[in-house]
């Protein structure tokens, strides 16, 4: 049996992966990338590892280009590489300048990196109020979440809700926002919105588990949780949760008036 997550990788793990992966929803995927260097026809690399070879190849060979300069970063961080990343595509930012498809590679890169105000202003050069991309806004929303400005990233999201109505990453994104203020009954109902989309991932399963067991109720949690888990490493999550809950509720109430800050923190 697996051992279980510790406590900053269990909620970091879930919650921060769909405030900032699930809330990049739509970003680029390597095939997207592919498409744009060559023919449609080229088959993406077969793992991050080989991706990374790939496009920095090809990026070294011509580090002016905008479309390889996304594709390496984007293989950068799908392998983890974050702050190469964000370098790369800072030098790409500066090599075009305006270029919004860089940008917005840019301000995401920042965001997986726990850059978050400057991944802020960065997105918001990548689109415009006129013309704006539901996408970066969801994304400026979790930059927004992460430096506590709750009220203002959920304009963001209720903004980006307007253009895609029930998209159910920008919803997942929003659900968590409640549960990083505590507002647990109103994150579930905003969760189980996107838990009912034909469109939702393991990402929105999983934050809704997350949200019903900080409730308490853990065998709920549990069976939401095996739909994308092996059924022993969702019981032990559910089992390591509760354990955390009852941690809390025993201590002399520093961590019960407090949200569940190990979110706020990337996943190790």
């Amino acid at each position: 049996m697996r051992q279980p997550p510790s406590i900053p990788r269990l909620l970091a793990s879930v919650a921060f992966a769909a405030l900032v992966a699930a809330g990049l929803g739509g970003c680029q995927t390597m095939s997207d990338v592919t498409g744009s260097l060559g023919s449609r026809a080229e088959p993406p690399p077969a793992t991050p590892q080989r991706a990374v070879e790939v496009y920095g190849e090809r990026y070294r060979a011509n580090p002016k280009d905008a479309a390889i300069a996304v594709a390496y970063g984007q293989a950068l961080r799908t392998n983890g590489q974050r702050e190469q990343a964000v370098a790369v595509l800072e030098q790409a930012t500066l090599a075009n300048a305006g270029n919004k498809t860089v940008l917005a590679a840019y301000g995401r890169a920042l965001a997986d990196n726990g850059n978050f105000k400057l991944a802020f202003d960065v997105l918001s050069r990548a689109h415009s109020p006129d013309n704006p991309d539901w996408k970066l806004l969801s994304v400026q929303g979790t930059a927004l979440d992460q430096m506590g400005r709750h009220e203002e990233a959920r304009r963001y999201y209720d903004s980006a809700l307007k253009i895609v109505p029930g998209e159910p990453s920008v919803l997942s994104n929003l659900g968590l926002s409640y549960m990083l203020t505590r507002e647990l009954p109103k994150a579930e109902e905003v969760l189980r919105q996107a838990y009912g989309s034909q469109r939702a991932d393991a990402r929105v399963r999983q934050n809704l588990a997350l949200v019903v067991g900080l409730q308490g109720r853990f065998a709920e949690a549990e069976q939401i949780a095996r739909a994308d888990l092996p059924p022993d490493e969702a019981a032990a999550n559910v089992a390591y949760l509760k354990q955390m809950i009852q941690g809390q509720s025993q201590s002399k109430g520093k961590a019960r008036n407090a949200a569940p800050m190990a979110a706020l923190n990337p996943p190790d």
